[in-house]
């Protein structure tokens, strides 16, 4: 679903909160360093981590990777006749990466590991191409998911490692609502845990999506969170195991308000209850459980800065007012990689 990105000025990231009783996961006390990995006119909304690299791909046909052990960074630019694609959706194999942008024409390339091969294996044109998110469950079977078609959420799978791609037929447990769609905000549209899929919905209805069989079927589960309008509802979830869920997103033209916008699930997502109303974040561009946090702990980032909870979303501390990062991801339990407008950050926590 397009929308309108606000460019900000990204100042230092400082993260602190105080460590809370009964959660296993890291303090997050202090940062012990920040290090710019990338600068460059770039908006990015997906990163991978491939041993000691980030992937990333982003506007203006960019991708590459950043070293996190030394070394030169990797820039590469996709094109496609005078198109250069807006890429938000970015996924791997052990051999290969692949990326797909939004909008039409829908091109999705794979991508050597090494950044010398880049091959474009699946093509669509037409009015309502729109894809959103890409996940890979193991080295052959892949999924992208992409706004409605004849009225039912497009998925695209591969069970060949990428090199082909079938669009799914609209089945009863994909159709949605007048006006229900998805955000291509930050790669996280799609949970994976072992065989189980999760897909989240926005817009006028907000709903979740699951599948016990890559994707072979779904059951949808209504939500509490904001809907109702065309940028409302979920833009972002995670689980942390197969009975942990969260959801965040909001109001995007309402960014401060931060009600009915966090969403939790303890039974896989079957059900959802709101969880610290009028407390927090407001729009949440992307949310991560901490590692090792036996699903208690939560990082999120979006337009109202970047927010801590220990305990599942009840309760949230703001750790720094920077407004353009769009999407991260933890490498370990103490390394947040960030990224937004221009940037890209390696965030060292103690």
């Amino acid at each position: 679903m397009k929308k309108v990105l606000l460019p900000v000025v990204l100042s230092l990231l400082v993260l602190s909160c105080k460590k809370q009783a009964k959660v296993d996961a890291p303090s997050l006390n202090k940062i012990t360093a920040v290090d710019t990995l990338l600068s460059d006119s770039i908006s990015i909304r997906t990163l991978a981590t491939d041993a000691d690299k980030i992937w990333y791909a982003g506007s203006g046909g960019k991708y590459g990777w950043v070293p996190l052990s030394g070394g030169k960074n990797f820039t590469g630019v996709a094109s496609h006749d005078t198109i250069f694609p807006e890429f938000r959706a970015l996924a791997q194999t052990k051999n290969d990466v692949f990326m797909i942008n939004v909008g039409s024409p829908a091109l999705l390339y794979k991508i050597s590991k090494d950044g010398r091969q880049i091959k474009q294996v699946y093509t669509e044109a037409g009015e309502k191409v729109f894809y959103d998110c890409m996940k890979f469950y193991n080295d052959k079977e892949g999924i992208v998911m992409g706004d409605p078609q004849n009225g039912c959420l497009t998925l695209l799978t591969t069970k060949d490692g990428g090199n082909t791609w079938q669009k799914s037929l609209c089945t009863e447990g994909l159709a949605v609502a007048n006006g229900e769609a998805a955000f291509a905000a930050s790669n996280t549209n799609i949970i994976i845990k072992g065989d189980k899929t999760w897909i989240v919905s926005g817009g006028k209805q907000s709903r979740v999506f699951y599948s016990d069989n890559k994707g072979e079927s779904f059951k949808v589960a209504e939500t509490p969170i904001i809907q109702g309008r065309e940028m409302t509802g979920i833009f972002s979830a995670d689980f942390y195991d197969e009975n942990i869920g969260f959801a965040g997103g909001g109001d995007y033209e309402k960014p401060e308000q931060n009600t009915a916008n966090k969403i939790l699930s303890t039974n896989g997502g079957k059900t959802w209850k709101l969880v610290g109303e009028g407390t927090g974040p407001g729009y949440i561009s992307c949310v991560q459980f901490v590692p090792g946090s036996n699903g208690n702990s939560l990082v999120t980032v979006g337009r109202t800065g970047v927010f801590y909870s220990p305990d599942q979303g009840t309760t949230w501390k703001k750790l720094h007012s920077a407004t353009n990062l769009n999407t991260f991801l933890f490498t370990d339990a103490n390394t947040i990689i960030a990224a937004g407008q221009k940037v890209i950050l390696r965030i060292k926590l103690q």
